[in-house]
């Protein structure tokens, strides 16, 4: 291998961690509370981490696209929450979820520190795992109640031409 091939690889590695990290930050943010609760509470004790950012509540634009594809424009405003913390060993986990949650904030920032420890593999299999199989059941159920009232439209033919 030449040298000019390893800063490639390097940064291609680089966008693997990042997509993996915006993979399960995403599924922490989307967890609906009440579920998460109860994942956080099975897990164990948790390590102290201090603030870097505190929970804070904030607003966020939402844009949209005319017919998913067109011209950009803002829909509206979202309340978002956010936090920055660090454990002990130096490890910093970020957090931005909608909605007004303070402590799901904290959690989720939580849990992305740790998925950066040692502590990963763990993290991944008593959260991440059913927070993944929670959210597809959720999206079959939602896809099911859809399809239940699902029209379909015939166009007839008169004899009209």
């Amino acid at each position: 291998m030449d040298s000019t091939s390893a800063p490639l690889q390097s940064s291609a590695q680089l966008s693997n961690a990042q997509t993996e990290r915006a993979v399960w930050m995403s599924l922490l943010a989307q967890t609906p509370f009440p579920n998460f609760q109860i994942l956080v509470q099975s897990y164990g004790a948790l390590p102290h981490a201090t603030w870097l950012r505190e929970p804070e509540i904030g607003l966020a634009m939402v844009r949209a696209r005319t017919g998913g594809t067109g011209s950009q424009f803002n829909l509206g405003e979202i309340t978002v929450t956010r936090c920055t913390l660090k454990l002990s060993t130096g490890e910093i986990g970020h957090a931005y979820l909608a909605g007004r949650n303070k402590k799901h904030a904290e959690w989720a920032a939580l849990f992305d520190a740790l998925m950066q420890t040692d502590e990963a593999a763990s993290v991944r299999e008593k959260v991440l795992v059913p927070i993944t199989a929670l959210l597809a059941k959720q999206k079959k159920e939602i896809q099911a109640q859809a399809e239940a009232t699902k029209v379909d439209f015939l166009t007839m033919v008169r004899g009209e031409n």
